[in-house]
Order: C-alpha cells, then structure tokens, then sequence
C-alpha cells in the first residue's frame, strides 16, 4: 500500500478511537481498561510471531523483541492499575481472612 493511504487509515482510527472513548461514561472505564488488555495479549501473540520468523533480518528480530517487552509492560501494569480501580469498590474488611475477623469482634 503507499504510505499516505496507511498514514490516512492511522488518522482516521486515531479520530475514531477518541471519539467512541470519549463518549464512554465514567462507570465503565474499567471494564473498557480490561477489554484493552487483552487486546495488549493478542499484540503480544502477533510480537512473538515476529520476534520468532527466521527471515534472515536481525532487524525484525530486534524490534519483535521490543514490541514483546513493550506489551508485556502494557499489560502488565494495566492489570495492576484495573486491581488498584476495582480495590476501590471493595468492602473495608472484605479481604481478610475469617480467622481475623473474630479476633477483631469486640467480646
């Protein structure tokens, strides 16, 4: 494909994806931030099967290997920052174990 179509296609997903994100309300950006880690898994799949392609090139190699990291990283931390959100939902208390919860029972 020439270059200014691809460029085209970038831009218009670029628009497109501020768009719908902006128009979602603010009760469902965690289930969103889920829903784009995994799709940071399915990169990570495409990253492997280019880091992996015996091509002859050491670039593809270098730059799969980057997209590996980079991605791992991605959804890595977002896994821990979807954990830290849905943290504030939770009961005070709800995680301890049962045993604790009788010890701190006033008697």
């Amino acid at each position: 494909m020439e270059l200014i179509l691809l460029f085209f296609i970038f831009t218009l997903a670029g628009f497109l994806g501020f768009e719908l994100i902006a128009k979602v309300p603010s009760q469902l950006h965690t289930p969103l931030m889920s829903g784009a880690n995994a799709i940071s898994g399915i990169t990570i799949v495409g990253a492997i099967i280019v880091a992996g392609a015996d091509d002859g090139s050491w670039i593809t190699t270098v730059l799969g290997t980057a997209a590996v990291t980079l991605a791992m990283i991605n959804v890595i931390g977002g896994y821990f920052v979807t954990d830290r959100m849905l943290g504030m939902f939770r009961k005070k208390g709800a995680g301890a174990p049962p045993a604790a919860k009788k010890e701190a029972a006033p008697r």
